[in-house]
């Protein structure tokens, strides 16, 4: 398969000289810094993410914890067959780390397109290195992918719309790089009634997400140990519903395998996951539903998939007419 690469800016042709990309006018230069084309400015509202998934760079990857999490998570929620997806054309927006970028690459002998806005390219890189003549790496906005239109046979895009400016036209991007006939999977942060914004999360939100990324992970760092034994308790006994005004994210999905120190720091990285980024916005997911059907797609399936005993998230899979 060659290179899809085209101006993310006119859909026009670029060609790979040294380390740049250029278009075929002249007028577009892109510089591929570290192996990886970056299509877009380094600074931008994904920062968080640049800072989270390059200080906790494999937390998440399953060959770092002896687990199949994300790989249950991969294919459960897109119900794909490796065997297939090995012979299209395969695109991941909003890889961070690449904890899903390995999953594809170790079970499949296929080729994937995988970019993020954030410079957290650079831990997926460093991830997934040796997969790098199967990954095509680079950096750049869901808004200004640098593909054409119609092009892949499967997008995926995991645990990232709710991250974007705009819900709705992040969505009407990967549809816009889908062939006909190709299939969009998303999951999403979900909306499970008036409740769900009654939480520590959303009510700190407006002052954690002023502070630097520095100073909000040491503020987690220091207090992590007691919102851990917090938790744990009212686990314990039987009011988990009150771990919601604990500023710490959910850790009974954890793996049940990890060590206690791979339990804290996977706690302390997802508690600024929740807590730095720019944007937070759950759906409803009869609206993602009623969004793709707007946008000339048949949905397949919609609502929530269980990954493990106690992790699930809210999947919206659908085929573009």
């Amino acid at each position: 398969m060659s290179e899809l690469y085209v101006s993310p800016k006119t859909g026009l042709k670029i060609l790979k000289q040294n380390d740049y990309y250029v278009s075929e006018d002249g007028t577009e230069i892109y510089p591929i810094i570290n192996s990886i084309p970056r299509f877009s400015q380094s600074s931008n509202y994904t920062e968080s993410f640049g800072y989270q998934w390059n200080k906790y760079d494999s937390t998440q990857l399953d060959s770092n914890n002896n687990c199949k999490l994300s790989n249950d998570r991969f294919y459960k929620t897109t119900n794909w067959i490796p065997e297939i997806i090995s012979n299209q054309k395969v695109l991941e927006v909003g890889s961070g780390a690449g904890r899903f970028t390995e999953v594809y690459l170790k079970t499949t002998e296929g080729i994937l397109y995988s970019l993020d806005y954030s410079n957290s390219v650079e831990a997926n890189y460093k991830n997934n290195s040796k997969f790098k003549e199967r990954l095509k790496l680079s950096q750049a906005s869901i808004y200004q992918m640098p593909f054409l239109d119609n092009t892949f046979d499967k997008v995926f895009c995991l645990g990232v719309l709710q991250h974007t400016p705009s819900f709705k036209e992040s969505l009407r991007a990967l549809v816009n790089k889908t062939k006909s006939g190709g299939e969009i999977i998303i999951d999403f942060y979900h909306i499970k009634g008036w409740y769900t914004m009654i939480h520590s999360k959303y009510i700190l939100r407006p002052l954690t997400t002023k502070l630097s990324h520095k100073m909000l992970d040491r503020l987690i760092k220091s207090n992590i140990d007691w919102m851990l034994i917090l938790f744990d308790f009212f686990c314990l006994i039987k009011l988990k519903i009150l771990t919601r005004f604990i500023p710490i994210c959910d850790v009974s999905v954890f793996p049940e395998n990890l060590s206690k120190s791979q339990r804290k720091k996977w706690a302390i990285m997802d508690t600024f996951d929740a807590f730095s980024p720019k944007y937070d916005n759950p759906m409803r997911i009869k609206k993602v539903r009623k969004l793709l059907i707007e946008m000339g797609c048949k949905v397949n399936f919609s609502g929530l998939i269980k990954f493990d005993k106690s992790a699930s998230g809210a999947v919206v899979r659908a085929i573009k007419l």
